[in-house]
């Protein structure tokens, strides 16, 4: 059962007030802003599952809005590549089969090694310090077992790389492919066969020590067997997920 959040669109006497300030427009980004990181979390999380359509009418209720700003809202989640929006049939969260998790994990592996490199070359050491604040941030919520702050300021943590390479091209072509594995890439921190999580919480600990040291290759390096161990968890938690749940005794 979808769990009701607090509502998002303001009420007649709220809307009032907005209309007498003098910056509609920010509050109306504020909303969407929200609207839009509330749906991609629920989606994200796996509370719809691969392939399913969104249910809209459950989706309006929860989140307190009508079905304009929602489907505002998955436009953007579309072109991010998270749901496939249906011609006249609403929307979907768009499904991945093991082939698109290979290719595009070795995508995603390619472009963060040449990110890391890059990086290595342009980053201050301010930018190396906010990462460092974020990666025990990050660890702070591996330790409570909180997935939902963790894996958020782990997204955090790989854009800031990509940010720091200084290169455009690659923060473009990087953000067009991050979206379509999103989702992925947090459910493989449940896959069962090993400690993913603790696994990817030691991996970043050798990202950050590669980073202050600059070193751009060992970086790379890193970063892609990262993405390559990531890929093998996926591919894990897909079978599990496919397979049927044992009876219990």
């Amino acid at each position: 059962m979808l769990e009701r959040m607090k509502p998002l669109i303001p009420n007649d006497a709220t809307s009032t007030a907005l209309a007498a300030d003098a910056v509609p427009d920010r509050e109306d980004q504020s909303l969407h802003d929200e609207i839009l990181i509330r749906l991609r979390d629920h989606i994200v999380e796996g509370n719809i599952p691969d392939g399913d359509r969104i249910p809209e009418r459950q989706l309006c209720e929860m989140l307190g809005i009508s079905r304009t700003p929602l489907r505002e809202a998955l436009k953007v989640l579309a072109s991010e590549g998270l749901v496939e929006l249906l011609p006249n049939r609403g929307a979907r969260v768009r499904p991945l089969s093991e082939r698109d998790l290979d290719e595009l994990f070795d995508v995603m592996g390619g472009l963060e090694g040449l990110a890391g490199r890059l990086a290595c070359e342009n980053i201050s050491d301010a930018e190396i310090a906010e990462i460092e604040r974020l990666h025990y941030e990050m660890y702070g919520f591996y330790l409570h077992r909180d997935m939902h702050g963790y894996f958020r300021v782990n997204q955090l943590i790989h854009h800031k790389i990509v940010e720091a390479s200084g290169n455009a091209t690659l923060r473009s072509t990087y953000a067009n492919f991050a979206g379509r594995i999103r989702r992925i890439r947090y459910s493989a921190n449940f896959a069962r066969k090993r400690d993913r999580w603790g696994e990817a919480m030691r991996e970043h600990e050798a990202i950050l020590e590669a980073l202050r040291r600059r070193a751009g290759s060992e970086l790379s390096d890193i970063l892609f067997r990262h993405l390559r161990n990531k890929r093998t968890a996926a591919v894990e938690h897909l079978r599990e997920s496919a397979s049927p749940a044992p009876e219990s005794a």
